[in-house]
């Protein structure tokens, strides 16, 4: 399973952990909000961090405590507080909601199929409520690539214990959700929530409008 926009909308929960943060630099070092609200400026540093990090743009945590740290340094302050301000933003960011259907629908996968969650981002299942539905995870910073590239979902299914034609991933992204466990060998099925037009030239996947057809398509 994809988490960010297939279990929860990821968009509010980024703008929940961006409050937290902003409020904890207000505190902990003020003037560094100079710099972080002024857009512009801001988005030289991302292209800054980009540019060095090229080796490593799967690891989302490492780009943003670095980011956190130029900002920081930008502003006169020292490059260690990075580490405790990326925290609180990590933190905040485990605060999600749930999709309504998400953990009905999960209750009832799980009692049928092994659940991994397999994610380019950096939620932290473990910290979720949905935590104990899931047999285990697997993200982009642990594997060192990120969806769609093939390893990802080769490292899922060793995971498992299974080939990758035995294993079905779900998610909302046509490219990386889809593209790519198709093109890893892995069964897919598009979570399509607002009924977007496939675009690719490949043949259409099976898609669902949410999880509750997914359960019953796969019969649980």
């Amino acid at each position: 399973m994809d988490l960010d926009d297939t279990l929860w909308p990821i968009a509010p929960t980024l703008v929940h952990a961006e409050r937290v943060l902003q409020d904890w630099l207000a505190l902990h070092a003020a003037l560094s909000l100079e710099v972080y609200q002024d857009a512009p400026r801001l988005h030289v540093l991302r292209e800054a961090v980009k540019a060095d990090f090229a080796h490593a743009l799967h690891d989302l945590s490492a780009m943003r405590t670095e980011l956190m740290a130029r900002v920081l340094e930008s502003a006169g302050y020292t490059r260690e507080l990075a580490r405790r301000a990326f925290e609180v933003f990590f933190e905040a960011r485990q605060h999600i909601e749930l999709y309504e259907d998400a953990m009905p629908a999960l209750k009832r996968m799980a009692t049928k199929y092994p659940l991994v969650a397999l994610s380019n981002g950096n939620a932290d299942v473990a910290r979720l409520e949905i935590g104990p539905l899931f047999h285990s995870a697997v993200s982009a910073q642990g594997v060192g690539v990120a969806k769609p590239h093939p390893d990802i979902f080769f490292h899922t299914a060793n995971t498992l214990g299974l080939q990758p034609h035995e294993v079905l991933h779900v998610g909302d992204d046509a490219h990386t959700d889809v593209e790519g466990a198709r093109g890893a060998g892995m069964q897919a099925v598009w979570l399509n929530r607002e009924n977007k037009p496939w675009t690719h030239h490949s043949t259409e996947p099976a898609w669902v409008r949410g999880l509750t057809p997914l359960c019953e398509m796969l019969g649980v």
